[in-house]
């Protein structure tokens, strides 16, 4: 995360809207609160909300665990709007275990 806020395009994600999670019963669960107010101040910045993008990566740290129950919990709140889901494969070159 210290990589994409020091990188270019650091300055287009506020430091505050990221989060970090582990899993879908694991961490996620635990963290899906913050993560949906998070969702929901942005949302409520919006004068005309079409739908959602979400890039979640499936594996290592929040994997597909966290990616999914986010999903599933922005299409109970907001049905009517669409998503789309970008997928970050884990590179078979870089170790996915996180330590």
């Amino acid at each position: 995360m210290d990589a994409v806020r020091a990188g270019p395009f650091g300055a287009l994600i506020r430091p505050d809207n990221f989060v970090f999670g582990q899993g879908h019963y694991t961490e996620g669960a635990k963290l899906v609160d913050q993560v949906l107010d998070v969702v929901r101040r942005e949302a409520e910045g919006c004068d005309c909300l079409q739908g959602f993008q979400i890039t979640h990566s499936l594996g290592g740290g929040t994997g597909a665990g966290m990616g999914m129950l986010l999903i599933s919990k922005i299409r109970e709140e907001s049905p009517d709007r669409m998503m789309a889901t970008f997928s970050v494969m884990p590179s078979p070159k870089v170790s996915d275990t996180v330590v």
